[in-house]
């Protein structure tokens, strides 16, 4: 199970989107590798109301212009940190929300960070731990920081994982998404658990 090349993130959008259903995310956290397998993505594009990168580039959107393959962090409504996948050749401004993961390694780890933020309200049960782009990244450890690492690198990569059937993946407009809304971009594995709410 090879780290995926960069060649997989300098592809279209919602190729690369669909393409990151069944990936391992894995996360180098305080010594201990942190594994997820991505089972819910949201494309963002050039010339979308919805992304960030819409107005051109800033110093806060700035990672979404690099090469794809690299990690844009962003901080929202002033508490929560989500994580996305640059995608596309450099300047173009694209990437892919990463919104929900299934936990395969270190899940005490996970719960720990979690509970630190007072949100896994059992402890004993798993679902609610990474079912939300911002809880994926609350149990991974993903924040500012982490903005701009490189994927190719040893602190953050994806593994090949899981081959997703085409039948089992489905589509949707984006959540929580009001200019372009009615863009079908959300692309999920159908019937997972583990997806956001």
């Amino acid at each position: 199970m090879g780290k995926l090349p960069r060649r997989f993130y300098v592809r279209p959008t919602l190729q690369v989107a669909r393409d990151l259903l069944g990936k391992l995310i894995v996360v180098r956290h305080g010594g201990r590798r942190l594994v997820g397998k991505i089972v819910e993505a949201e494309a963002y594009r050039e010339g979308d109301p919805a992304s960030h990168s819409y107005r051109g580039k800033t110093k806060r959107n700035e990672v979404m212009f690099w090469k794809g393959g690299h990690l844009y962090v962003y901080f929202t409504y002033g508490m929560h940190f989500c994580a996305n996948v640059v995608t596309g050749r450099e300047g173009t401004g694209e990437a892919v929300l990463i919104r929900a993961v299934e936990p395969i390694e270190g899940v005490e780890v996970m719960k720990r960070n979690r509970l630190r933020t007072h949100q896994l309200t059992n402890h004993h049960s798993l679902l609610g731990l990474t079912n939300g782009p911002a809880r994926f990244c609350q149990a991974f450890g993903i924040a500012r920081e982490q903005n701009g690492t490189d994927l190719l690198g040893d602190e953050i990569y994806l593994l090949h994982g899981e081959r997703i059937a085409q039948s089992r993946i489905e589509r949707s407009g984006r959540i929580g998404v009001t200019n372009g809304g009615e863009k079908r971009w959300r692309f999920f594995v159908k019937g997972s658990e583990w997806l956001s709410r």
